[in-house]
């Protein structure tokens, strides 16, 4: 336990000294945020904040993940941990790249359509497959899923585990995706429900987990620094998908995906609330909410950024320490 605190200290550090590096040179490439001018009107004043600030939170924990890798196969004679912090680390960072990609052609290219919608999913998608199939034929851990409440877990058929599976990642990847919409809110949010993770990563004595969880909650902690009100740098797609990815990976590690259903509330109501206002509006011609995904439904009736990430991040707490007792 104490050397995963000294962990998440050390990417914490190193995560805001690289914002310090960063920053700067967003700033001078001009890779400013582009808000929507159908969108909140206080949002109008964040056009030009730095974004892809995601690149800080992929840097910092590839540093500390490499160290880590060297330490338990050098110093620690555990190369079973070194080795299975890896597919993680690369989980995250694939969906990160993917995210990355998409701000840079809108950003830096000046496109500001981004990846192509089929493009961006084949993308999340092949690296979903490459991990599940990494899970179930490399490091063979099963295919049973964890029911919380029930205290019991099932075997999933290989036909069923392995779309599940997918699923799990691509949903949880575009749920935090939506989630990133006012200032810390999605590293707030997502840094609650990894420390959660972590947390039963402990309980249950599986080192890579409380390992990498520490490692991304230094990160996001160091981030938020930066991206709390008013921000400093966005962590636009780069940053989204990277976590969304990082948390899929490590529920499904857990073999507790279904948990996400109760820690992850957030990110889920956030993406009911699209898809409850796209097919609303299509049907009747009406919105349920002022404007979709949900955060900016309650900015529109009159809330502030600041209050909307501490409800929010309240709500996940509790559901966090719901979940924690679910197992």
């Amino acid at each position: 336990m104490e050397f995963q605190v000294k962990v998440l200290i050390l990417t914490f550090v190193i995560t805001v000294v690289i914002s310090f590096v960063i920053i700067p040179i967003l700033k001078k490439l001009k890779v400013g945020q582009i808000e929507r001018e159908d969108g909140p009107q206080s949002h109008l004043k964040k056009q030009g904040t730095p974004t892809m600030g995601g690149i800080i939170i992929i840097i910092s924990i590839t540093i500390v993940c490499a160290f880590l890798f060297l330490y338990y196969t050098k110093m620690r004679q555990e190369p079973t941990i070194a080795k299975n912090i890896l597919p993680l680390l690369f989980a995250s960072i694939g969906f990160g790249i993917i995210g990355f990609l998409d701000d840079f052609k809108k950003l830096v290219l000046k496109n500001t359509k981004g990846l192509k919608p089929s493009a961006k999913m084949i993308g999340l998608l092949i690296i979903a497959v490459a991990y599940a199939l990494f899970l179930t034929n490399i490091l063979n851990i099963g295919t049973d899923i964890y029911i919380p409440f029930v205290h019991k877990s099932i075997a999933l058929p290989i036909w069923l585990y392995i779309p599940f599976a997918i699923f799990v990642m691509l949903a949880t990847t575009n749920a935090i995706n939506l989630t990133d919409g006012i200032d810390g809110l999605s590293s707030s949010v997502t840094t609650i429900i990894l420390t959660c993770l972590t947390v039963i990563g402990i309980i249950f004595n599986i080192k890579e987990v409380t390992l990498f969880g520490s490692t991304l909650s230094g990160a996001c902690l160091g981030f938020l620094l930066f991206n709390l009100y008013p921000a400093k740098v966005i962590m636009g797609d780069t940053g989204s998908l990277c976590l969304g990815g990082a948390v899929a990976a490590i529920a499904l590690y857990l073999k507790m995906p279904l948990i996400l259903i109760i820690i992850a509330i957030i990110p889920i109501l956030e993406t009911l609330s699209v898809m409850l206002q796209v097919a609303h509006f299509k049907r009747t011609g009406n919105r349920i909410f002022k404007m979709a995904p949900l955060h900016h439904h309650f900015e529109l009736s009159g809330w502030k950024e600041n209050k909307v990430v501490s409800v929010f991040s309240i709500v996940t707490l509790i559901a966090c320490i719901i979940g924690i007792f679910s197992i």
